[in-house]
């Protein structure tokens, strides 16, 4: 089942300039339009089987939105909560500050995982049962990469260790802390990963449902 949810716009300003008589009717218009799309969309989806979950916030049907961010989410009965016991989110929050990019291809640009809300030292926890098949250092960042079983595995990144290598550890116990390194120092965070079978997946549909996400332009990315 596809859930579609729309965020209205608390507000909209205009801006007039000579020559122009553009005013609020005409920007509710447009704005209306935008919301009655993705709607429509939506719809559209649910009758056709789809399994793309669109989040929609104010600032992405606004003008000069920088990014609208959706999540692929499994048919019925697949969700990992379903059929396993699901993620918990590795910080206790829930605030999504930059979501799942697909690439292209295997080696283009992307973002493969999201990022989540957290102050440099908050704890960081296994998402769920597994073993660390790697805790260390990579270009520069401390990364823990975990493997639960069936082909499935979730890393961390930016973190300092409190694990090693071969180590067993249950949904829930200490891995590390967060640590600066993948997100601007204006928008701390911690990157989650997850791979099935080697292949980069959005780990967003293993946790419970996150907060609305908090959009930043580009320019606030290192990259």
């Amino acid at each position: 089942m596809v859930v579609s949810e729309v965020v209205p716009v608390r507000e909209a300003r205009v801006m007039r300039t000579r020559g122009t008589r553009t005013g609020p009717r005409t920007v509710v218009t447009v704005v209306v339009a935008a919301v009655v799309a993705v709607v429509v969309t939506a719809a559209v989806g649910v009758a056709a089987g789809s399994t793309t979950a669109v989040v929609v916030t104010p600032e992405s049907i606004v003008l000069g939105a920088p990014r609208l961010l959706s999540a692929a989410v499994p048919p019925d009965g697949d969700r990992p909560g379903e059929t396993a016991a699901p993620w918990v989110w590795p910080t206790g929050a829930r605030e999504v500050v930059r979501g799942w990019e697909q690439p292209s291809d295997e080696y283009a640009a992307g973002h493969r995982g999201i990022d989540v809300a957290a102050p440099v030292g908050t704890t960081a926890v296994a998402v769920a049962d597994g073993t660390v098949t790697f805790a260390g250092p990579v270009a520069g960042r401390g990364v823990v990469t975990i493997d639960h079983g069936g082909g499935l595995v979730s890393t961390l990144d930016s973190v300092d260790p409190a694990v090693t290598a071969g180590a067993t550890v249950a949904q829930g116990d200490t891995v590390g802390t967060v640590a600066a390194g993948h997100c601007p120092a204006t928008a701390p965070c911690l990157h989650l990963g997850a791979r099935v079978d080697g292949r980069y997946v959005d780990p967003l549909p293993y946790l419970p449902s996150a907060d609305w996400p908090v959009l930043l332009p580009e320019s606030a990315w290192q990259g």
